[in-house]
């Protein structure tokens, strides 16, 4: 690989679905017909299809960016064709069921296949990303007419799906949504305005669906007065034929950081008599329906600060083992000495090992999740319940925690480039513009640490955190096995005793009625609680790649740690980087959870008493 190009993980990505998660060994009846080498074959077509055709639009469009003309949006060269072959191979609907036109795979493999896309071009991946989203939507809760005229348009990809939420004054604060829905029949008239939608107007398909939050006349303020609409470009009739176009338009798109190769869009919504939309559910519901869309696009945007951490750490990692420069600290006083690759040199191997053991934990956190959600949705057992328990605690920090990363990682990648990261000769400095919408859109990062201290932590008289403490514990109590990680296993348990100290502290604060100073930390609070969550997937990680280690130095008549064996042995050397992962994220980076405790448990009020 070298310095410029993308090229998918396929090593740690058969890693964590084969033996971590276990995907191959399902009894899930749903994917009895699929085994581990069709899911290898799938993965490595998805990777041969993201390398080949994907990724080479990335900087490109990137540089081009969309163009606004005449009410219409041209997206960058090669988008279309490329979007037509993804759509042509079933791409757009991996985890989709059978019966409804999709491949059905389990969702943990989607999910690789996601990543693998997305690290090749993440602006390109927004138009099939949210089409999932709106299909699964209407694949659950959308009237029969709709599973029947529009499902199977989304499924294949020749239409797209939006979600609508922001409006100029109503951002975050969902409850303030003023678009207005009108009854019309057995229909709605909508008026009103939408910003910032994805994909909201392109030349990729035919025609778009708007999932679109909006309230009737009379409905109250606040959430509790929000319906749901599916609100067509083009109005389908309930035989599925297309008629005229709707009164909806985008009235320009934004110029960005980054993504630019993705359209956001303005919409205007009813500016002649109003925009017809069917309601997706009962009024006064909006909220609720749109959380199963929210839900699964937080997992997905946790996703993307996944893949394109990863394509960063690849291209870093290629960089600094072709990038000469300096010598070896002990001959720096010689001027003849050796020259060396900077990947020798301290600074920049803290830099990279940190970037790789984060993405590595990061994929197996998002993975892990999305394994939980299947178990969540295979029946109503005990089992199925306290997944659900653990999904609706850990959806905010794969979102949150994913992305903040993200953003972390792919600033040391240009750090590692020195001045070359910060030009656009090599494709770091886009990583940073990228990545940095991801903290941002589909509930900022503040909103998921509020979302997790003020109600996921407390659901369910605390049963939910109490489901994901255990599910940590176990794993934690997995290492007991392995001696020779016995300092890093205490380390885990010192990470998890701060998150327990620090959800008792909230818990007493909060019998005090003292609400505001807690919040003030919930970024915090979510900071230490991914942080822990990570250490302990790295944590399996090692447990998994310790004996596998040991049984090819053995096989090979040496030891775990001859570096001139390991230097020699691909495989080795990967399990070997497993374990050095947990070694340095347990002693290097997991001891800045003592500083969030302590934080957390301060009695400041500083940031809400303070004069600003």
């Amino acid at each position: 690989m070298s310095a410029t190009d993308f090229v998918a993980e396929r090593r740690d990505l058969r890693f964590v679905l084969f033996e971590q998660l276990k995907v191959q060994d399902s009894t899930d009846p749903r994917y009895a017909d699929y085994d581990r080498e069709v899911y290898e074959m799938v993965l490595e077509e998805a990777a041969k299809l993201a390398e080949g055709t994907i990724a080479p639009l990335n900087g490109p469009g990137d540089r081009q960016g969309c163009r606004y003309e005449d009410g219409g949006v041209r997206t960058p060269d090669g988008y279309k064709k490329a979007y037509d072959l993804f759509c042509q191979g079933g791409w757009a609907s991996t985890a989709v069921p059978p019966e409804f036109g999709g491949q059905g795979l389990p969702m943990t493999v989607s999910m690789a296949i996601l990543e693998t896309f997305t690290g090749a071009c993440c602006a390109f991946m927004m138009y099939p990303g949210l089409t999932s989203a709106a299909g699964n939507l209407l694949r659950e809760m959308g009237e029969g007419w709709m599973k029947e005229a529009i499902l199977p348009h989304l499924v294949a990809g020749d239409w797209a799906g939006t979600m609508c939420l922001t409006e100029p004054q109503a951002g975050s604060a969902v409850g303030d949504v003023a678009t207005i829905a009108t009854r019309d029949g057995g229909s709605y008239r909508l008026v009103g305005s939408k910003i910032f939608v994805s994909g909201g107007e392109q030349d990729l398909t035919e025609n778009i669906i708007h999932i679109m939050l909006a309230r009737t006349p009379d409905a109250p303020a606040g959430i509790k007065g929000l319906s749901l609409f599916m609100v067509p470009k083009v109005i389908v009739a309930e035989d599925g034929s297309l008629g005229e176009l709707n009164d909806i338009h985008c009235a320009g798109i934004e110029h960005k950081m980054g993504i630019n190769g993705s359209a956001t869009c303005t919409l205007s919504i009813g500016d002649n008599g109003g925009a017809r939309g069917w309601i997706i559910g009962e009024e006064g519901e909006g909220i609720l329906r749109m959380f199963h869309m929210m839900n699964e696009a937080r997992i997905g945007v946790g996703v993307q600060g996944l893949a394109v951490a990863a394509a960063a750490t690849k291209n870093a990692f290629s960089y600094a083992r072709e990038r000469v420069q300096g010598t070896d600290v002990k001959q720096m006083r010689d001027v003849d000495a050796r020259r060396v690759p900077i990947i020798e040199h301290a600074d920049v191997r803290r830099m990279l090992l940190y970037c790789r053991s984060v993405v590595h934990g990061m994929r197996a956190m998002a993975f892990g999740v999305a394994g939980l959600v299947a178990q969540s949705e295979a029946g109503d057992g005990p089992e199925a319940k306290t997944a659900k328990n653990i999904v609706d605690v850990l959806v905010p920090i794969v979102k949150s925690w994913n992305t903040d990363q993200c953003f972390e990682v792919a600033r040391l990648a240009v750090q590692v480039y020195g001045g070359y990261g910060y030009i656009g000769e090599y494709p770091v400095e886009q990583h940073v513009r990228d990545s940095k919408i991801f903290s941002i859109y589909e509930g900022t990062n503040g909103i998921q640490a509020l979302d997790l201290v003020g109600r996921k932590m407390t659901m369910k008289g605390g049963q939910a955190f109490m489901a994901t403490m255990n599910y940590l514990n176990t794993s934690i109590e997995a290492l007991a096995d392995r001696p020779e990680l016995a300092a890093e296993k205490a380390g885990l348990e010192a990470g998890r005793d701060r998150l327990g100290k620090a959800a008792m502290h909230l818990m007493q604060q909060g019998m005090t009625g003292e609400q505001d100073l807690p919040i003030s930390h919930a970024c915090d609070v979510l900071n230490l609680f991914g942080d822990v969550v990570i250490g302990v997937f790295l944590g399996q990680q090692a447990a998994i790649a310790a004996p596998k280690l040991s049984e090819l130095a053995a096989a090979a008549g040496t030891t775990p740690n001859d570096a001139a064996w390991l230097a020699g042995d691909d495989e080795a050397r990967f399990y070997a980087g497993k374990l050095d992962n947990l070694r340095f994220y347990v002693h290097q980076v997991l001891p800045r959870t003592a500083g969030l405790l302590r934080t957390i448990t301060a009695t400041d009020r500083t940031v809400m008493d303070a004069v600003l």
